[in-house]
Parts: C-alpha cells; sequence; structure tokens
C-alpha cells in the first residue's frame, strides 16, 4: 500500500492549488507531446503544488482503444514534473475511473509511474450499489492513496447519500475528498461525514464546485459532534477551472489564507468581489448555458488564445465551443482582466523560447 509522503500531506492539508491537466492534441487529433510537456511547466512555474492528470479535464476518451493515452499523459506528466527538480513539495495525481478491476487497473499504472494519489472518479457506476462503489474504494485505496471526488449528475455523476459518505470517510487511505457536487446540500452531506468521523483530522477537503470557488474557500463549517464543536474548512481547490489563469489562482488562494489568518472588513468585500467575477467566468469557461457541453473546448480556447495550446481540438469531433461560447469568454476577459495571467504566460513562454 503506497501512503502519502509526510511533507506532502501536510501541504495538502495546509490548502494549495491543484489544477487538473487537460490534454493538448494536435490538428490531426494525435497527442501533442511537446504541447502537453508545455502545459506542466506552466503549472509548475505558476505557483501549483501539484498536477492532475487523467481527470475529466483530460477527457476520458484517452482510455478507448482507439486513442489508448492514457498510460503516454500518465508518463509524460510524470517525466515532467520529475525533470524540473521543483524545490518544494509537489503533488502528482493521476485520475482514475471505471469499476472495479478497472480502477485497480489505474492505480497500479499510476503507482509505476510515481503518482502519489489517486482522484477516484464514481461515474459512470451507475449500476453499482453505493456498498458496491465502497468496496471498489477499499480496493484502490490498498494500492495508492485515495482522493475521493463527489461528480455531479449533469455531467455523469450521481447523488450519494449521507450514509454512503460517513462509510466513505472511515476508509483507510482515504485522505482527501474533491466536491464538485455544485450542490450546497450534497456538498454539506460531505462536511458532516467528515465532522462526524473519527478520521476527521486525516481527510483534505478540496473544492470541486466550479461555480462556488471562493466562497467555498472562505466557509467554516462548524458542527456539535456528542457535546464538541468540531469545524470543518476547504483547504483548497482542485479544479478544472485552474487549468486555465493559473498563477492568479495561486494569488487567490494566498488572499483566502490571508483574510483567514488577519481578517479586515475591506478584504472580505474584495473577496466577495472576486467570488462573482469567478463564478461568472466560470459560467462562460464552462459554458452552463448549454449544460457544461463546451467545458472542455472553453478551457481550451483559453489557453488557445495565451499560447499554451495550437488548437481546441478534442478527441470527440463533436465536442466543440456552444453557440456563443467564444463571445462569453471574449466578455469575461475584457470584463475582468485581474482574473487573467496573460503578462505572466507571455513571460512565460518568453522563457520557454529562449532555453529550446
Amino acid at each position: 500500500m503506497r501512503r502519502l509522503d509526510k511533507d506532502k500531506k501536510e501541504l495538502l492539508f495546509a490548502g494549495t492549488v491543484l489544477p487538473a491537466n487537460p490534454l493538448c492534441l494536435n490538428e490531426q487529433r494525435q497527442l501533442d507531446e511537446e504541447g502537453q510537456r508545455l502545459l506542466t511547466k506552466y503549472y509548475i512555474a505558476s505557483g501549483a503544488d501539484g498536477v492532475a492528470i487523467g481527470v475529466h479535464s483530460t477527457q476520458f476518451e484517452i482510455r478507448l482503444p482507439e486513442h489508448n493515452l492514457l498510460e503516454d499523459v500518465f508518463r509524460i506528466t510524470s517525466e515532467v514534473v520529475d525533470s524540473c527538480k521543483i524545490d518544494r513539495p509537489f503533488i502528482k495525481i493521476a485520475g482514475i475511473v471505471g469499476p472495479t478491476e478497472q480502477a485497480v487497473s489505474e492505480a497500479k499504472l499510476a503507482v509505476k509511474y510515481g503518482y502519489d494519489m489517486g482522484l477516484l472518479s464514481m461515474g459512470g457506476l451507475q449500476d453499482l450499489t453505493e456498498e458496491e462503489i465502497l468496496k471498489r474504494t477499499e480496493a484502490v485505496a490498498q494500492i495508492i492513496p485515495v482522493f475521493g471526488f463527489y461528480l455531479q449528475p449533469s455531467v455523469g455523476g450521481r447523488i450519494f447519500s449521507y450514509d454512503f459518505w460517513t462509510k466513505f470517510v472511515a476508509i483507510d487511505n482515504v485522505i482527501a475528498i474533491k466536491c464538485a457536487s455544485f450542490n450546497r446540500y450534497q456538498t454539506l452531506d460531505v462536511v458532516r461525514a467528515i465532522a462526524n468521523s473519527p478520521r476527521r483530522d486525516d481527510i483534505a477537503l478540496y473544492t470541486g464546485n466550479d461555480d462556488n470557488i471562493v466562497a467555498d474557500l472562505l466557509s467554516l463549517y462548524k458542527f456539535n459532534v456528542d457535546g464538541e464543536e468540531r469545524t470543518v474548512q476547504f483547504r483548497g481547490g482542485l479544479l478544472g477551472h485552474w487549468a486555465v489563469w493559473t498563477s492568479k489562482a495561486v494569488e487567490l488562494l494566498k488572499l483566502v489564507k490571508d483574510f483567514k489568518a488577519n481578517p479586515t472588513h475591506e478584504k472580505w468585500m474584495n473577496l466577495q468581489i472576486l467570488n462573482n467575477q469567478t463564478t461568472d467566468a466560470n459560467a462562460a469557461l464552462f459554458d452552463v448555458a448549454n449544460d457544461f457541453h463546451g467545458c472542455i473546448p472553453g478551457i481550451h480556447e483559453v489557453l488557445r488564445r495565451q499560447g499554451l495550446m495550437k488548437g481546441i481540438w478534442c478527441l470527440n469531433p463533436d465536442e466543440v465551443l456552444s453557440e456563443g461560447q467564444y463571445d462569453e469568454l471574449t466578455r469575461i476577459q475584457h470584463d475582468y482582466p485581474n482574473l487573467n495571467d496573460d503578462t505572466f504566460v507571455n513571460e512565460f513562454l518568453k522563457q520557454q523560447s529562449s532555453k529550446a
């Protein structure tokens, strides 16, 4: 059983930025390995303390036999992280999906390439009972530390009971949960389960609620458990949204931490404004108006405009920007220049060119 290193566990609980890495393709919809390496270098340079690969933003189609790219993206990302010789703890997270046999196989592949944790998706398992999904989690946790993942139904997830989460957080080697339910009531189920668990100090809560990023990071939850007041909070984020403008995401998390340590009314007001601006930007990025159909191309388009990707191609040729989404992305670029990191990216790309 692989365990998370002490320094990386401390980092996870201190709270950090974990971007969900997209997939770089060329015009023939084949893997652009050079572009894939560049993206990971950008996340490292931005100050993120980890990356997640093989996740929704990387396109689940990488696992289809006609593409067979899962091992390639695991290998490439791991090689880049190792070659950069990062002088701080850095967490490599591998996306893991599918029924138990597939999930176990992917967990072993992640360990082969030196990944620290597995982001265990529970999407696409509609035929399994909650008990069967718990047993699947136990099987994966025997191989690699598990980063749980509450995925909203609109993109393939499902709703789980509070009882499910009380059992989920009790599993040894489950050490984090990404809550991406996009629903405050379902988010509360996860938070309350952690608060009531004997393992509450062993599980880091991360936001994946792209509609509520800043508010989640600011939130404090308090519960009375057998006469004892227990507090739970989101530590950081593992987000597709943070696959773009990543250096600004790092700045944002620092602002949140600074506010929590030294709160003032002015800081609170500024963060409330940032919260609403971020949600508006996410609506365009993730194509909320069209039920998230353009969420991956939306990420690609922002990266393309910055010069970090050559195009917005997806493995599925039908996965394109929705009508009006391009203009919405232009609107948020114009309305919220404080959210983008174009200046940082320009300097980063110049540095990469000089090394070539």
